[in-house]
């Protein structure tokens, strides 16, 4: 499977990240804002023992120092968390990277790092956190998937699966979804027809 897989949920909790791994998904991202150091450390060593036994690949949302300890594999950063990362020792600890972009200089930023994939946002409106940064619609894919050649590219925000076919055809690798799972009425429901779509896809 591509690094992420197709199909990328972000979720906050480890009771999300076990109920998805349960699922069979093969990538999640654990993004939860505002603990200290020892909150976040706890956190990651129990997520990474939820995937333990599991194909789920886990990817760590900010917290570098914690994931490293704790031997995560996968970590991905936004820009602020990227201007405050020591990218050496990251990539010494052998983290695969990902980074948010939204804008021109922010791809540049996220270029120079040399990372393992690129993610763009958000695609349409979101309601999950308000945004610096104004949708950047569909067209905005393919301009970016251009731009970063061979460096996998996933599309976020505000992305249901009935927009999925779009984004992949407009160039995207990967769509992370956050609200189309986490807020669903049938969450199991939701999840699994994803994972139906992006195999029919493969």
């Amino acid at each position: 499977m591509p690094y992420p897989d197709r199909f990328y949920p972000v979720v906050d909790s480890i009771a999300w990240v076990k109920r998805l791994a349960a699922l069979g998904v093969g990538t999640v991202q654990l993004r939860a804002k505002d603990l200290d150091d020892g909150a976040a450390l706890q956190l990651v060593t129990d997520a990474l023992a939820a995937v333990k036994d599991t194909p789920t690949k886990l990817i760590i949302n900010d917290y570098w120092r914690a994931a490293i300890v704790a031997g995560a594999q996968h970590l991905h950063l936004g820009q602020e968390d990227l201007a405050e990362a020591d990218l050496a020792e990251i990539k010494s600890a052998g983290l695969t990277l990902g980074l948010s972009t939204h804008d021109d200089a922010e791809l540049e930023t996220a270029l120079a790092a040399k990372p393992d994939y690129i993610a763009l946002g958000p695609i349409f409106p979101t309601t999950l956190k308000s945004m610096r940064f104004a949708p950047q619609g569909v067209p905005k894919i393919t301009e970016w998937k251009k731009r970063v050649g061979n460096i996998p590219l996933v599309a976020i925000g505000g992305i249901k699966l009935e927009q999925a076919e779009e984004i992949f055809a407009a160039g995207a690798d990967s769509i992370a979804v956050v609200s189309d799972v986490t807020q669903n009425p049938d969450p199991d429901a939701r999840v699994r027809a994803w994972l139906d779509f992006v195999a029919e896809k493969a």
